[in-house]
């Protein structure tokens, strides 16, 4: 089935804060319009606002594109620039831990398309944190256990 639309169309339950009251507006696009497989959503970032913790997936591939604005792409322990018309890949499984910064006077609006992948583990090195995204389950990774092995004749 092919589902089109406008994104002025898009209702209002697809979208987190939809009178844009706080520092970040995302409308989940792909959800609106019935994308099974891949995520599509429109990130809206204030000026002096951050478009997401700063986070590494295990399994996802991420695609994103700066419709307008300008800022700060944090990615992989480095910052790079970004503006209008820039285009980002965020390849599966390789751990590249990514936040996009608004750091102008301008609202920066981003589209980001990713695989929606089951058992997908999220990391946000600043907090020392790892979820298990389908679980809702959260750890903190400096509370390791040591000394423990998987083999069971020890």
């Amino acid at each position: 089935m092919n589902n089109i639309s406008n994104i002025d169309a898009i209702p209002k339950e697809y979208m987190d804060d939809p009178d844009f009251q706080s520092k970040l507006k995302t409308v989940l696009v792909g959800d609106a319009i019935g994308c099974e497989k891949i995520y599509v959503n429109i990130d809206y970032v204030k000026p002096g606002a951050e478009s997401v913790k700063y986070h590494s997936h295990s399994r996802q591939e991420e695609f994103f594109l700066i419709l307008s604005g300008q800022g700060v792409l944090r990615i992989d322990g480095k910052e790079i620039s970004i503006k209008t018309g820039d285009v980002i890949s965020k390849p599966a499984g390789k751990d590249i831990a990514h936040q996009f910064i608004n750091n102008s006077e301008e609202l920066l609006q981003i589209l980001d398309v990713g695989t929606r992948e089951k058992d997908d583990i999220i990391t946000y090195p600043d907090e020392d944190l790892m979820l298990i995204k389908d679980k809702q389950l959260v750890f903190n990774i400096v509370d390791n256990v040591k000394e423990w092995s998987s083999e069971p004749n020890k």
